[in-house]
């Protein structure tokens, strides 16, 4: 989010985003909880997003093919987490994500 919010070419009057959790910024921020729901803009901005993202994953279905990237956009479907079992995890995997900790072997007791 703070990514996003530095990359505007326009400084913004205030930030709202979804969900419980305010980024640290230099502008006033307000969460949301269940704001994609609640508020237009955030509506608009979750659509966006998703368009962007499933885009992306597109282009990086062809740069690591096998992973299904094009298909399920990333989400840890069945495929997804074979596709990590079997290839393993490249940069792009999200460690934060549990089927991809677990591909890892980083959640085992």
């Amino acid at each position: 989010m703070s990514r996003a919010v530095d990359g505007l070419s326009i400084a913004p009057e205030q930030v709202l985003v979804d969900g419980n959790k305010c980024p640290e910024l230099p502008y006033p921020v307000e969460a949301i909880i269940k704001g994609d729901s609640l508020v237009q803009a955030i509506s608009a901005a979750s659509i966006i997003a998703k368009v962007a993202r499933d885009n992306e994953m597109i282009e990086l279905d062809t740069v690591y093919p096998g992973y299904g990237l094009a298909k399920h956009k990333g989400y840890p479907t069945a495929m997804h987490r074979q596709a990590l079992l079997e290839l393993g995890v490249t940069e792009i995997h999200r460690r934060s994500y549990k089927p991809v900790r677990d591909a890892m072997g980083l959640n085992t007791p």
